[in-house]
């Protein structure tokens, strides 16, 4: 069982909650350079290697269960809704959060070479490639080889200038290729390995060494259209070498961090246990009405796993034309309170008797959706008539509360993927299904496999738009991902909603105002190669519209 602590070690539970309650769920931006409490320069690798991978896993829930599922159409909010629904960000998203990471990272580093430690050497290069991807596939150029240098002086050390995307991304994948051949050896032949202090893998070598090549994987694939021959040749490198290049194809080596739920710094971001109330976080998000009906058209068990049915279904009647009345658990609404309320709102209400998504960004009320008679209509009220977050959400931790990392279904879906470009013999249509597969187990209902395959929205068709449908199903809870694949391919076709900052979903994250202050020659010098669209022009080049390099 992989887990943010091991309840026997109180020295990792210390560690994680003192790094962990500097974290935000919505983003990164408070993490100090020293989040965990321990001296670096004194601290063993084995320790810092805890922190810097919970810190990780917190990372990707805070974006893709955060605003990212809102641009996603995963979720959408119905209270304080204007940054998930609308994209209405600004330049106060700061990258220090994640570079407080990169530090511990480079200190762990450090100490693993002065200590001859090569497996820990290799833990952090697939982190710091994890978390440098992170930066560029939000920001684009950004500081990497002169990065982490402020402790040594010196204008470029501490004002660092941006490096191109293209050189981070080729840094990342040249860190990924050292990772594998430090971790090629048998598991006997590492020292200092602690299984207790390795929350992800508890030391296990080859599961470390499937994760490199996987994030690799993932990185080839992000550079497809942009770099096609050097995307290429790295996948068919990984895929047609099974011996020396290992990756995940199978669920239970997902790498999954789960929430030990004893703390509030250390509990699933929605809990409702540690006084935290219903009407706060929890019930603020609802289920989008994007991944609801697409879920719904391919009779997708997992639905029922990650939304809860509505409370109470509506049904319009002929007449009597003012009825509205709540009659065995159903509302009763006739045609004049219908009418009343699409004049004010401009949509029609949902009679599904299951399942109700919200649109993406349909108003500036929200919490109005499908005819709520909450009077009140404060923040984040009780919605009978939408679909609330499955109660599992309300738990502190939970078996399927997990920050989802990388996943066997995104391996197979990339190979899918890749094999339909004709980048590999291997088959798409097994790799499809076999990423279907995957996920279904990794929420533990293999046994709708079967039959959800042979459906006639899920049998593979040979489609791109069929493999990144799935993708982006599977990457509930982790949306980021399949932001960066719509980036690349425009799939899903997801489009806007009405209430948006633009009509058009973002590209990117804004350069943050701390870097304009601070080191506003090199920021302006990144700024300066962004290229701007129709959709940019109101913020000028530094725009969550404008393309960064691998856009371009």
């Amino acid at each position: 069982m992989k887990t943010i602590y091991t309840y026997r070690n109180k020295l990792i539970f210390l560690i994680i909650f003192l790094a962990t309650i500097l974290v935000s769920c919505e983003s990164l931006e408070d993490i100090n350079i020293n989040p965990n409490g321990v001296d670096p320069s004194i601290a063993h690798p084995n320790l810092l290697m805890s922190t810097v991978v919970s810190q990780t896993g917190l990372a990707v829930v805070g974006l893709g269960f955060g605003n990212i599922a809102g641009v996603m159409q995963h979720t959408q909010k119905d209270g304080w809704s204007g940054g998930h629904n609308g994209y209405d960000w600004s330049t106060s998203q700061s990258w220090g959060g994640y570079y407080g990471i990169l530090r511990n990272v480079d200190e762990m580093f450090k100490k693993s070479v002065d200590m001859e430690l090569e497996f820990h050497q290799a833990v952090a290069l697939v982190i710091k490639s994890y978390i440098f991807g992170l930066i560029t596939d939000l920001w684009g150029d950004a500081p990497y080889s002169q990065a982490l240098k402020g402790d040594q002086g010196g204008a470029d050390n501490i004002k660092p200038v941006f490096d191109r995307q293209k050189d981070i991304y080729a840094g990342i994948i040249a860190d990924l290729e050292t990772a594998n051949t430090l971790l090629s050896k048998s598991q006997n032949d590492y020292l200092g390995i602690s299984s207790t202090q390795d929350i992800l893998f508890k030391g296990d070598v080859a599961q470390w060494r499937q994760f490199a090549n996987s994030l690799a994987l993932r990185y080839y694939m992000r550079l497809s259209e942009k770099d096609p021959s050097t995307a290429r040749d790295g996948i068919e490198k990984i895929v047609n070498n099974p011996e020396g290049y290992p990756i995940i194809l199978k669920a239970g080596d997902d790498v999954n961090l789960e929430y030990p739920g004893a703390s509030t710094a250390d509990s699933w971001p929605t809990n409702t246990v540690f006084g935290q109330l219903e009407q706060g976080s929890f019930r603020r998000i609802k289920m989008c009405a994007t991944l609801v009906n697409a879920m719904q058209d391919l009779k997708d068990p997992r639905l029922e796993l990650w939304a809860q049915k509505v409370d109470i279904p509506l049904v319009i009647v002929a007449s009597p034309d003012d009825r509205d009345e709540i009659v065995d658990g159903i509302r009763y609404v006739g045609p004049d309170v219908v009418d009343q309320y699409v004049n004010q709102f401009g949509f029609p209400p949902d009679e599904d008797p299951e399942y109700v998504g919200l649109p993406p960004s349909w108003s500036n009320l929200p919490q109005a959706y499908n005819m709520n008679p909450d009077n009140n209509w404060g923040q984040a009220p009780r919605n009978p008539h939408a679909s609330h977050l499955n109660d599992r959400y309300k738990n502190a931790s939970g078996p399927q509360l997990k920050s989802r990392l990388l996943t066997a279904a995104e391996v197979h879906f990339i190979i899918a993927e890749a094999a339909l470009k004709g980048w590999t013999s291997e088959s798409g249509q097994a790799h499809y299904e076999a990423g279907v597969q995957a996920s279904l187990r990794a929420w533990g209902i293999s046994k709708y496999y079967d039959a959800y395959i042979a459906g006639s929205g899920v049998a593979y068709k040979g489609t791109q738009e069929q493999i990144l449908e799935q993708k982006w199903i599977a990457s509930w809870t982790a949306a980021a991902e399949s932001w960066f694949d719509y980036r690349r391919t425009g799939l899903p076709a997801l489009q806007p909603g009405t209430v948006v900052k633009r009509d058009a979903l973002p590209l990117r994250f804004y350069y943050s105002i701390d870097e304009m202050d601070y080191n506003p020659e090199h920021t302006e010098a990144a700024i300066d190669l962004l290229e701007e669209t129709e959709f940019s022009a109101e913020d000028g080049k530094n725009s969550a519209w404008s393309k960064m390099w691998i856009l371009q």
